[in-house]
């Protein structure tokens, strides 16, 4: 659609109709509109990294199929929820305390065909023979380019959640609460609860305590940001009475919003949290008011009272996994960040030519272009997925914490940067960037702000000796490569930063415990910048040899050069070449392909 009529254009001073083609809207559509699995070759090749051909050839038409969902419809529900966001209904005409959060029509829809196209998905793997888990999370990082708060609605431990009522729930409500899951009507409808007002992070303080009641529990209590408080299943952590006031005296709690007897539970809402991004998603305060619950551990502990002691250590197994997701969701805010900043940079002109050949915006989108593939690679290797070079798959213990520092602090400066290359126009709620930057923020927060994911790698490090695992990982990875396409200087040097790595962690343990308790963030990015140039070095060695290419080897090139090589005095200002600029093209090929559906 023209913004101006030809009559218009003419009456406009110093302007003509060629001129005024500048202003036309359809010249920049952005990324709504695409099929985000067929314009994006980076998650066609991590796809083809870690499935077999035939695997490949089940999956990838529903996967296509998505893709064409996620970059129409969904984006643009997604749009009209942050909008119009979810709204509390806490009182009935008559005063009763309802509690119901009603959640807008296109926020329904959205979900709605999501959970479809999931279903299909799953349904068609599992009928080939195929695992869907990989497929699936390749879904779902194309539902977070379209709206994290959709993806943390749909992703808040489903599955965790049904392992523990299968173990530890009374049999009447395990088997009403597995029959809601086996037929997907509680799909997307669980959270977790945690955080109070004593903060996010110190679970140990927690106020919310249990009552026994027969075979079942009283809550009651607050949590004072809980995210899908919507739903109808929640995990919940309290402490029994009796049990020490610490972290061993927390226990893990199934909360259903309605009680066996059918009546309403418990459960109040006293409001929405007005936030920052995510909207779409309703995040709230949520009441217990002598809330029925279920225990979900074993026997008591000796020195736990009626808690068995590992009621923490529990929710950590959902909190971890939820971690990785949402590494998921700023991996998905960073790819959109970069394909709205091509789709501008291409159609803007200013000084006498289109933003994408400036020296300058070159070199900023190329950074963008590695950065996300660096992230991705992370991010995918998290999920403990077998590939060419792991066989039986392997899930790093202090992986996804140095994935989730790295790649949700690549979010937000992904957005902010699509913002900068926007422009004016970047900082305009209309335009589709200011809401990237806006949601991509709580990535740091949920589930772990940057220091508790410190904290969680040291005790990877000291109580399991995590980070052996992971620096025989890496140098697994840089094995299968002597030549990224300069001689081998890039497997060279990424091998030697695994091995400064390992020294590091050798020299960290013996600092004094406050002054190492400090050099926690350091090490951690560390780690993540070696463990992504070593990812990046096998995802080169399995190109060049399937494909004959070396893309990727380039990729590994410019992300070593940045992150782990000395640069000198002059910080390679005075490097003869500029390798990004000299292939920039064909970086950006590889990246993105404009296609429309």
């Amino acid at each position: 659609m023209s913004d101006y009529g030809s009559e218009a254009v003419d009456r406009l001073p110093f302007c003509t109709p060629e001129k005024a083609q500048r202003y036309h809207t359809d010249n920049f559509r952005g990324a709504v509109g695409l099929n985000w699995y067929i314009t994006d070759p980076t998650v066609r090749f991590i796809m083809a990294y870690y499935l077999r051909p035939d695997e490949l050839a089940v999956v990838e038409p529903h996967l296509a199929r998505i893709g064409e969902l996620m970059g129409g419809p969904v984006a643009r529900w997604a749009d009209e929820t942050d909008r119009n966001p979810p709204r509390l209904e806490r009182y009935d005409r008559w005063g009763h305390d309802i509690s119901q959060v009603v959640m807008p029509a296109s926020f329904t829809r959205s979900k709605r065909a999501a959970l479809h196209a999931q279903r299909e998905l799953r349904q068609h793997a599992r009928a080939a023979g195929v695992r869907s888990s990989l497929p699936l999370f390749a879904a779902n990082y194309l539902l977070n380019q379209a709206d994290i708060g959709m993806g943390c609605a749909l992703g808040t431990g489903g599955d965790m959640v049904e392992s523990l009522v299968a173990r530890y729930a009374p049999a009447d409500v395990r088997d009403h609460v597995l029959a809601k899951f086996e037929s997907g009507e509680w799909d997307g409808e669980t959270a977790q609860l945690l955080t109070e007002r004593t903060g996010g992070s110190d679970l140990g303080a927690l106020e919310t305590t249990a009552t026994r009641r027969g075979d079942a529990w009283l809550l009651n209590g607050l949590k004072w940001f809980v995210s899908n408080c919507a739903g109808e299943a929640f995990v919940v952590l309290a402490k029994p009475e009796g049990a020490p006031d610490t972290t061993r005296g927390v226990a893990t709690f199934l909360v259903l919003r309605t009680r066996r007897d059918g009546s309403r539970n418990g459960v109040r809402i006293r409001r929405l949290k007005d936030k920052l991004g995510t909207r779409s998603v309703a995040s709230g305060e949520v009441e217990f008011v002598d809330a029925e619950a279920f225990l979900l551990s074993g026997e008591p502990s000796a020195d736990a009272g009626p808690a068995d002691g590992k009621g923490l250590g529990r929710m950590m197994e959902l909190t971890n996994a939820a971690r990785l997701g949402i590494a998921l969701f700023a991996l998905g805010n960073a790819r959109r960040a970069l394909v709205e900043s091509l789709c501008y940079a291409r159609q803007r002109h200013a000084f006498g030519g289109a933003l994408i050949d400036k020296p300058l915006m070159r070199r900023k989108l190329a950074e963008l272009i590695v950065d996300v593939e660096a992230a991705q690679a992370l991010v995918f290797d998290g999920t403990g997925a077998t590939n060419h070079r792991q066989p039986r798959g392997l899930r790093q213990r202090i992986a996804v914490p140095v994935t989730k520092l790295k790649v949700c602090r690549l979010g937000i400066t992904a957005a902010s940067d699509a913002i900068e290359i926007h422009g004016g126009n970047g900082y305009i709620e209309t335009w589709p960037v200011a809401r990237l930057l806006r949601d991509a923020q709580v990535n740091t927060i949920w589930e772990g702000p940057d220091n508790i994911l410190c904290l969680d790698v040291r005790r990877g490090i000291e109580q399991a000796h995590a980070h052996e695992t992971l620096l025989a990982r890496l140098r697994d990875a840089v094995s299968v490569s002597d030549d990224t396409g300069d001689g081998g200087a890039t497997t060279r040097l990424v091998a030697r930063r695994v091995e400064d790595l390992d020294a590091a962690i050798t020299a960290w343990a013996k600092l004094d415990p406050e002054v190492a308790e400090a050099r926690l963030f350091p090490l951690a990015r560390f780690m993540g910048d070696v463990y992504a140039g070593a990812l990046l070095i096998e995802q080169a060695a399995w190109e060049r040899e399937t494909r004959g290419a070396d893309r990727k080897a380039l990729v590994a090139r410019l992300y070593a050069r940045r992150y782990l090589a000395d640069r000198g005095p002059l910080r390679g200002i005075d490097d003869e070449s500029e390798e990004a600029l000299e292939r920039f093209d064909e970086l950006v090929a590889g990246a993105f392909t404009a296609e429309q559906t």
